[in-house]
């Protein structure tokens, strides 16, 4: 059951609107159209998502005989078209196929699963053995992949300016993240909150890769997205934690906007407030925490911003000072009030301009 306290329902995609704005009004007919149409699907999806919670959703459990703290994935294929879920092609065990988009969908899933499993303790997305489920070939020339509320789909992209979406596993994390959120904190998807949300679900978006990588932070590319984008497009991915504002300088797409530090914190009304474009401020304030400690980002750094958005105390709408004041807390209570990992967390707000009480 989320915790959404009467909230009105988060459609999360990854490709930020700003980005296919952008897209819609390229002099390229074929980039315009691909846009637009994804600006449309994803207007009626955020609609139907608002229908369904007035409705009501109906409630999901595990399959009877299911394992406890085991996944249960089931991969549907939309075949291009738009009902979801789909035409069931994989279920949880069963041997890879021959679509390698099944198959990375599948284990993108399975990686979630493990990273909040093995390392938080926390049994799927919300805490209680949700099953995990996926369609992809969404649509046609679709750029975008994006978490409902129920379940995650995946766009094939339109191969001029963005690839098959199952291909970053950090952009099925960042998805999935999502729904931990719904679970937990639920934050208000406008503003600082809605920044804040955003951010969490790139900070476990690159946790999860990293960890299914093997890398420590020094060796992460700290990247969101990276392999997203087509080789005609100036750019690395559709975010960097490192260095904020730096993923993407391209004619279509145009600059990434985001930036490092509260002294380009960008007032808009678009993008819900710049959800996606200011989440930037506490991704960078991630990325120094975990490097100035060194070692796997998903242990210490990762535990103070998991002990956060799970512990009852973030609320809705809370605003970057808020958070930041949570996390050193967290470190407070977790690692003491002498370790190194108070001080790196209080460093890495200062540097990012944004103040703690």
């Amino acid at each position: 059951m989320t915790t959404n306290g009467g909230q009105e329902p988060v459609f999360c995609t990854v490709v930020p609107p700003h980005v296919l704005d952008r897209l819609a009004r390229s002099e390229e007919t074929a980039l315009a159209d691909a846009a637009r149409k994804t600006l449309q699907r994803d207007a009626f999806e955020r609609t139907h998502r608002r229908l369904t919670t007035v409705i009501g959703a109906p409630t999901v459990a595990a399959p009877a005989g299911a394992e406890a703290e085991k996944p249960h994935r089931t991969i549907y294929d939309a075949r291009h078209g738009t009902d979801l879920p789909g035409r069931k092609v994989r279920d949880e065990g069963s041997e890879p196929g021959k679509d390698a988009t099944v198959n990375r969908a599948y284990a993108g899933l399975g990686a979630t699963f493990e990273l909040f499993s093995k390392i938080y303790g926390r049994d799927s997305i919300n805490g209680d053995g949700l099953p995990l489920d996926a369609t992809v070939h969404y649509d046609r020339d679709y750029n975008n992949a994006f978490w409902n509320g129920e379940q995650m789909v995946f766009g094939d992209g339109d191969g001029e300016i963005f690839l098959d979406f199952t291909i970053p596993i950090d952009v099925i994390g960042h998805e999935l993240s999502h729904g931990v959120t719904q679970y937990t904190a639920n934050l208000t998807y406008f503003g600082q909150p809605g920044a804040l949300n955003e951010s969490m679900s790139d900070v476990f978006g690159s946790l999860i890769k990293q960890y299914t990588l093997g890398q420590t932070a020094a060796e992460a590319d700290w990247l969101i997205g990276a392999g997203l984008l087509a080789p005609r497009v100036t750019g690395t991915a559709l975010r960097s934690m490192k260095a904020p504002g730096t993923a993407y300088d391209d004619d279509v797409l145009g600059k990434d906007p985001q930036p490092a530090t509260m002294d380009d914190f960008v007032r808009t009304g678009r993008d819900n407030g710049g959800v996606h474009i200011n989440s930037g401020i506490p991704n960078h304030a991630f990325y120094l925490v975990a490097s100035e400690l060194g070692g796997h980002a998903w242990e210490r750094a990762g535990q103070i911003w998991y002990d956060v958005l799970t512990g009852g105390e973030l609320t809705q709408q809370a605003l970057f000072v808020d958070f930041a004041t949570l996390t050193v807390a967290a470190a407070k209570a977790r690692y003491g009030d002498s370790g190194d990992e108070l001080q790196a967390v209080l460093k890495a707000w200062e540097q990012v301009g944004v103040r703690t009480l």
